[in-house]
This record gives C-alpha cells, sequence and structure tokens, in this order.
C-alpha cells in the first residue's frame, strides 16, 4: 500500500518507521526542510531509541520525506500526525491539524479511494471536522472518495518501537466499512499474538486516548499521595506499592513514585478531557482531582529540601535529569521546569545534568539561570544538596563516593525511590526517598 503520514516528529516519524519495515511505500511529508533531509538519508529527526537504526536501513527504499503534498495523490492512507498544542486556556490548538486537511483536501484523487487518518491526539469530534475541511478543499464527497478514521498512537517515549511492533492495543474509528477493510489490511504486518485490534465508532475512539491519560495520570496521583501518607506515618512506600500490586485487580504497573506527572501527553490531555466534561456538564471530578494533588506533589520536593536545610536563600542544588522520563529528550512540561523554576526563585543557585535533554531544556527554558553540566557527577560541587529527578540508568552507576566528596553537605532526596537507600546510607550520605524514612 502507499502511505502518507503529514507531519515528521516523533509520532509521524516512528509511524511512518513502522508502516515502512511491513513493506509499505511510505512518504512523510513535512514543512521543516531539516527534518526532510535527515528522513531521506535515514536519520531520526528525535531522539528514540533504535529508531535512527530502522530509518537507515529503511530511507530510499520503503520510506521518503518531501515537503510537498503531492505524494496524496497516490496514497491509500494518508496519516495525520501534527502537534495539538494546549491555547493559554487549556483547550487543544487545531490549526496544524486543520492545515493539514486542507493540504490533504487539495491533492485528494477522485479516481482513488483514500483514508485520511488523524493520528494525533485529538478532541471528540475532530474527526468530523477533518472530513468537513477535505470535503471542502476537496470537492469530493467523502465515502464515496474518501473516509475519515481515528486511530489515536499509543507511543510511550522511550519505548516507542516496542509499542507499535508489539502493541497491546490498535484502535480504530470509523462508521466507514470500506475504511475498516483498508485500515485492517493496512495494519496486518504488525498485529501480534497479544495485541487487541479493536473497532469502533470515530468519537468513542478520539475519547478512548484522553480517557486512558487521564486514568494513568490518576493512579499516579493516588500513589504519589500514598507516598506523602507513608512519609507521615513513618511507613515504607515501596513496600505498600509492592504488597497493594500483588491483587491482580490492581496490578503493579504505574505504581511507582515521582516528584509528579509531567511531559508533553499527561498535562494537555488532561486539560482538554476536563474542559470538555466542563462544557457539556460532565464534570470529570477525579480528573481534576489528580491535577490538584499532582501540583502539590510538584511542591513537595521543594517543601522536602526546606525542611531539611532550613532555608533555600543562597544554597546550591545538584539536578540530576530534566526530561520527564528516561530514554527521551523530551522537555515540554517537564517537572524539573518547575521545581527548578521554584528554587531559583527561593535565591538557589542550580546546577543540572541529564544526559538527552540539556540541549532541548537551554533551547525551550533558556530563561531559567542554571548552569549545565557536562558530566552527572559536576552537579554536587559544592552543593547542599542533589534531588534525583529522572531516572536515567547512568545514574544509578555514578561514582558516589566522589559524589558524596564533592558535596557540601550530603543530602541526596531520591524522588524516584531509585537508588539503594542502604548503600546510599553506608556511603555517609543522609538519603531521602518519597515516603520511605529518612536515614
Amino acid at each position: 500500500m502507499r502511505v502518507v503520514c503529514i507531519g515528521g516528529g516523533y509520532v509521524g516519524a516512528v509511524t511512518a518507521a513502522a508502516l515502512a519495515s511491513i513493506g509499505h511505500r511510505t512518504t512523510v511529508i513535512d514543512v521543516d526542510p531539516v527534518k526532510v533531509r535527515m528522513l531521506n538519508s535515514g536519520r531520526s529527526p528525535i531522539f528514540e531509541p533504535g529508531l535512527d537504526e530502522l530509518l537507515g536501513r529503511l530511507a530510499g527504499r520503503t520510506l521518503f520525506a518531501d515537503e510537498g503534498y503531492d505524494a496524496v495523490a497516490e496514497a491509500d492512507v494518508v496519516f495525520i500526525c501534527v502537534g495539538t498544542p494546549s491555547r493559554p486556556d487549556g483547550t487543544a490548538d487545531l490549526g496544524y491539524v486543520k492545515h493539514a486537511a486542507a493540504g490533504i483536501g487539495s491533492r485528494l484523487n477522485s479516481g482513488r479511494f483514500t483514508v485520511i487518518v488523524d493520528k494525533s491526539t485529538v478532541p471528540v469530534g475532530t474527526a468530523e471536522l477533518v472530513a468537513r475541511i477535505a470535503e471542502e478543499t476537496s470537492g469530493l464527497s467523502r465515502d464515496k472518495s474518501f473516509a475519515v478514521v481515528s486511530n489515536p498512537e499509543f507511543l510511550r517515549e522511550g519505548s516507542a518501537l516496542d509499542d507499535v511492533f508489539g502493541a497491546d492495543r490498535i484502535v480504530v474509528g470509523t462508521s466507514s466499512a470500506r475504511a475498516r477493510r483498508v485500515m485492517r489490511r493496512l495494519y496486518r504486518g504488525l498485529l501480534t499474538e497479544g495485541t487487541h485490534y479493536f473497532e469502533t465508532d470515530a468519537r468513542t475512539a478520539e475519547l478512548i486516548k484522553y480517557a486512558s491519560n487521564a486514568f494513568l495520570a490518576i493512579k499516579i496521583s493516588y500513589t504519589n499521595e500514598l507516598a506523602r501518607l507513608s512519609d507521615a506515618l513513618g511507613a515504607n512506600v515501596s513496600d505498600l506499592l509492592r504488597g497493594m500490586g500483588m491483587d491482580s485487580r490492581i496490578g503493579n504497573k504505574f505504581l511507582e513514585v515521582s516528584s509528579g506527572w509531567s511531559g508533553s501527553c499527561f498535562p494537555k490531555d488532561l486539560r482538554e478531557l476536563i474542559l470538555t466534561g466542563r462544557h457539556y456538564g460532565s464534570e470529570l471530578m477525579l480528573a481534576e482531582a489528580a491535577v490538584a494533588s499532582n501540583e502539590e506533589m510538584l511542591h513537595y520536593s521543594v517543601e522536602k529540601l526546606k525542611r531539611r536545610l532550613r532555608t533555600l536563600n543562597g544554597k546550591r542544588i545538584g539536578i540530576l535529569g530534566l526530561t520527564f522520563k528516561p530514554h527521551t529528550d523530551d522537555v515540554r512540561e517537564t517537572q524539573a521546569a518547575t521545581i527548578v523554576r521554584q528554587l531559583l526563585e527561593l535565591g538557589c543557585e542550580i546546577l543540572v545534568h541529564d544526559p538527552q535533554g540539556m540541549s532541548a531544556f537551554r533551547k525551550l527554558h533558556g530563561g531559567l539561570d542554571v548552569r549545565f553540566c557536562d558530566r552527572p557527577e559536576d552537579v554536587a560541587r559544592q552543593a547542599e544538596a542533589v534531588v534525583l529527578l529522572t531516572h536515567w540508568p547512568i545514574y544509578r552507576e555514578l561514582d558516589w563516593p566522589s559524589v558524596r566528596s564533592a558535596m557540601r553537605h550530603p543530602y541526596l532526596l531520591d524522588t524516584r525511590n531509585f537508588l539503594p537507600p542502604a548503600k546510599m546510607r553506608k556511603l555517609g550520605f543522609v538519603y531521602e526517598g518519597m515516603g520511605n524514612p529518612i536515614g
């Protein structure tokens, strides 16, 4: 089949690589000439483990990239994989989606049935919007010449290739029987024994993505509240969560403590879902509570530092980890930016390190007066405290005795409960996790 992906960012690049790898002739369309050149030369425009190698094998064979929409005219399936950032009021900005829909409509071929697929995370009703725009710009009739499908992405940054080649679920939302047949053929090569291929209507498919992310955010917020309660009671949250996760009705996924959920998806998706509920008179009180709880958790790490150091004005603090999770360079709406900003406002001097995210952090948060360190150990130089925010594997392997020796005060705050407490305390650190008694 001939496939087009509009957008060469995270979703577009991964989707295109996956479909090209199973034999579909796939073209990525992007307005950024740098991304187009990188994709055509087999290089990934984003950091994602394994993607560079995969693109290197596919470029010029089954994977191509272009700045124009000409490939749409010969396409069987066209994916919309563009950003949907939040507006100031929290609603999703569909400007890129509308532009893509118009571009697709201008190139639709009356002699070829084309399936237009919303892969981006979009509000309920967007499939209908895309269909109207495509109809208006093409002069063609939906269902006869084209159909619109909602097929939300469920990719996790850092493990996207595992997710696409071993998907738990593929959700296809459309009322068009013809489009459903096309989508089954398209995805046949990516189905595994454990993949649920689920067909529904477009509005339900659009809602599934938002509802899933909200559920996970609620679970994380509750987990973090249990960490705060464990701190107050002198209980051990790690054992608590392990014991809870043994119940098959609960499971152990997303029962991990953190300084708060963040990133490019959860915050904006919850904002959109909450506003949708309010608009239709069906408020999502649990989702709203999860947001409030998460904001409290983002302050909690700073409060721990205050309690230990008494005053933060003039104190040097080392930060390990800027991305919202390991194995990505994504620093959008990251917990690190929020916490660093709070510490700077309190008069701290901040040293930071991240193995992949420093360049993006510097670009996105250039107004924050922080010192970037090439070596993770350097954040500890004369520091009053070191705070681990992102559980990158390299941080477990640091020369921790040297880190301890470099610090002015040996306070180590592990917001992910990632490091072995007994070992850290034996090395002389005043180690504190989340929901664990201080040692």
